[in-house]
């Protein structure tokens, strides 16, 4: 497979003047031992410097040629770039190119020294030969002259792909400008739930049906874990099957996708350490708990051609997410933040253009409306502005549930269009009729996160006895059209931190 690819790249990187890397080359090549441990690190390029994977081809002719643009970009966003940081980086990818330029000039006309000089072997036989060390005399001065352009070249090469991976996406003309107050709405489907009380929050009626347990489990999974029992088992099962059994008609591609990705194999190399969970490097380097399974579906893709006739890509999968969150207090208990988390994700792959990829993006988002239209829930559509798209997404839409107990909207899915930026970095690319290779475009869509549908189901259908009503295209996969409370309590807690604790056999009643 890896041979296969490298004969399609490789008429793809000769016409954009690139060079085609094969495994391990830096120890293959000298010039690829350019130590980058003293700078923040950055994955994605590093494992393209060390033979794993191509260096990402950025779209760099777009930005150069209208650097206002890319400046603009920079400011809406509020990234970890600014305007000002983009001159700089169009200097080092200026004279990186020269300096490719350069040396692929030189290395040509050393093959073709060489060449010459084997024909004079065979033809004449005499090393003695005027014309023969005039041509080795050449020879070495072309190999002078590559030796410190080598280490230079990859000196540019991190200095570039340092800064360079971390700019955003072009934006959507009708992007909203600014933060998440600035989300436009779209659309709003249902009516709000009205209650003759004061509707409680999912954790409180969770724990009083015995359905979601967060307590006492410092010494077991930490801060920000659940269980979830009997009928909150159910409802995420429940959710997670009438999802895909609502998709495998549309979705004809069904994944499980890697859980532990390297992180050079994701889109956003630099993503926010904060909510990432990184595995012992000292025993796993570069493995982490994947935050989402959009990650793996996109390394599926990885350094592989779709062909063109196939297009659109839609795939799904379900899978477990797992997010560290340590950089917020924001909602400490409950299900809304949490470390772990099952999702069904959609994810597609498109020929060129805006045209298909928006078009994919608007199928996603219209599967989405329809899931949680028949999960009777009140919800809004939205279309995110330029603080809420991150690096990779061109345009994000969010779906907003009413939560009832929380008094207000909370996010329960997402849809974007990156159009080639991830193809881009992780070479997702699809073959034309003629052969030719291009760069694909990706779209990813949450078709359901299983916790926050949760909370906006229990508040929705929480009735004043404390019952929670069950949809009814969740009533099959439960059996039943109403949570209630347990009859009696399956566990007692006999930890420490309680005023009668109960004996243990042997003690006595003195202890």
């Amino acid at each position: 497979m890896a041979a296969s690819m490298a004969r399609l790249l490789w008429p793809f990187l000769a016409r954009q003047g690139l060079r085609f890397r094969g495994r391990c080359v830096c120890n293959q090549n000298p010039r690829r031992s350019f130590a980058t441990e003293k700078r923040v690190r950055n994955l994605l390029y590093e494992h393209a410097r060390e033979g794993y994977s191509e260096l990402p081809y950025l779209d760099m002719e777009s930005v150069c040629a209208c650097p206002e643009k890319a400046a603009r970009s920079l400011e809406l966003r509020k990234g970890e770039l600014r305007p000002a940081d983009l001159p700089a980086i169009i200097s080092t990818w200026q004279e990186l190119r020269q300096l490719r330029e350069q040396i692929q000039s030189l290395e040509a006309e050393k093959e073709a020294v060489a060449e010459a000089v084997r024909a004079l072997l065979v033809s004449m036989g005499e090393v003695g030969d005027p014309q023969y060390q005039g041509l080795r005399t050449r020879g070495r001065e072309i190999r002078k002259q590559l030796t410190p352009l080598y280490p230079r070249e990859t000196q540019l090469e991190e200095e570039f792909y340092q800064q360079a991976l971390r700019l955003p996406n072009q934006t959507h003309p009708d992007t909203p400008v600014g933060d998440e107050s600035q989300a436009r709405v779209l659309r709003v489907v249902g009516d709000k739930p009205a209650f003759s009380f004061q509707p409680r929050g999912h954790l409180e009626i969770g724990e009083k049906l015995d359905i979601i347990r967060q307590k006492r489990l410092s010494h077991v999974s930490g801060h920000r874990s659940y269980y979830l029992r009997g009928a909150g088992a159910l409802l995420q099962h429940g959710l997670v099957n009438f999802t895909l059994s609502k998709l495998v008609s549309r979705i004809t591609h069904h994944l499980t996708p890697a859980t532990f990705p390297q992180e050079g194999c994701g889109m956003t190399p630099n993503a926010n350490p904060s909510q990432i969970y990184n595995i012992d490097p000292s025993r796993f380097e570069d493995l982490n708990l994947a935050g989402t399974a959009e990650v793996g579906l996109a390394g599926y893709f990885m350094d592989h051609a779709v062909a063109s006739r196939d297009l659109p890509v839609r795939m799904v999968c379900a899978s477990t997410c797992y997010r560290a969150e340590t950089d917020t207090g924001k909602e400490p208990w409950g299900l809304y933040r949490v470390h772990h988390f099952a999702k069904v994700e959609m994810f597609g792959v498109t020929g060129p253009g805006l045209e298909q990829s928006s078009q994919l993006l608007e199928e996603f988002l219209s599967l989405q409306v329809e899931i949680l239209t028949e999960l009777g829930l009140h919800f809004r559509v939205l279309d995110m502005p330029t603080q809420e798209l991150g690096l990779p997404a061109y345009r994000k839409f969010d779906i907003e549930a009413w939560m009832p107990g929380r008094g207000r909207y909370g996010e329960v899915t997402s849809a974007s269009n990156c159009t080639d930026f991830q193809s881009r970095r992780l070479y997702i690319m699809f073959e034309t009729e003629t052969g030719e290779l291009q760069f694909a475009h990706t779209v990813n869509a949450t078709a359901c996160a299983v916790p926050r549908v949760l909370i906006a189901l229990l508040e929705s259908n929480q009735q004043k006895d404390g019952s929670v009503l069950v949809p009814a295209a969740l009533q099959p996969y439960l059996g039943t059209d109403r949570i209630t409370a347990p009859t009696h309590v399956p566990l007692q807690y006999i930890g420490p931190n309680q005023p009668q604790k109960p004996r243990l056999p042997g003690q006595s009643a003195a202890r």
